[in-house]
């Protein structure tokens, strides 16, 4: 069974993917590594045979149908040594498709590039259905602003290597990997969305504990209930 998880991820369904480097290592070391790290992951992204990727970063956004794709890309946060993305699902097993092609690209290029052997990431990525929209728009939060824990100022950064999806929510970002419509849409407009986060990731401060600083083995046992945060 290509999906050996007890979660069944369904057609049309958001869904938390996550993981980190084995025994915590860097995933990421440099600029490079950064961009190969999305590059994968955008052009993996697809129902057709991949070739090399190098060759495959040559090609126009518009060449890369949306009908095409075997998830839609909600938001994502890149930090050194972890990852998180969220995801809806588009066809039949699309999102553990994706992951194994991401997974074993992206380790494959960074063994040989720093010249080890074995496994990148620790074991299989994790997963959460997230079954509410509240749920997703505060999950949106999270993830856009994860690198955002000990800053009062969005847009500020705890490392230039980390990456996210929050410049283009707010239309900074001439790169675009996400499908903005499914959260965007439900608010006036961007600086609306600018707003409900700004709100959010206050609330997220105010707990006992932060959501932002959880470990993975927290995450495994299942997020807190983000709607509480409204």
């Amino acid at each position: 069974d290509i999906n050996m998880r007890n979660i069944e991820f369904n057609n049309d369904e958001f869904y938390h993917i996550y993981n980190r480097g084995t025994d915590k290592r860097n995933i990421v070391m440099d600029e490079n590594d950064v961009e190969r790290f999305f590059s994968a992951l955008k052009i993996l992204n697809t129902i057709n045979p991949v070739g090399s990727l190098y060759e495959n970063r040559f090609r126009k956004d518009n060449e890369i149908e949306s009908k095409d794709q075997l998830v839609e890309i909600i938001a994502y946060c890149l930090n050194r040594n972890h990852f998180h993305f969220l995801l809806k699902q588009k066809v039949d097993d699309g999102i553990v498709k994706l992951m194994q092609r991401f997974g074993t690209s992206f380790t494959k290029y960074f063994n040989h590039k720093y010249k080890r052997n074995g496994v990148l990431f620790q074991g299989k990525f994790k997963a959460k259905h997230i079954n509410t929209n509240e749920y997703l728009l505060h999950l949106s939060v999270y993830i856009n602003l994860n690198n955002l824990t000990h800053y009062s100022e969005l847009g500020s950064q705890t490392s230039k290597l980390n990456r996210n999806s929050w410049e283009e929510y707010v239309g900074k970002s001439n790169n675009r990997i996400c499908s903005l419509n499914t959260i965007l849409e439900q608010f006036k407009g961007t600086q609306d969305y600018e707003c409900f986060a700004k709100e959010t990731l206050e609330m997220i401060r105010k707990r006992k504990y932060s959501i932002l600083e959880l470990d993975f083995e927290d995450l495994e046992a299942g997020l807190p209930n983000l709607g509480e945060l409204k």
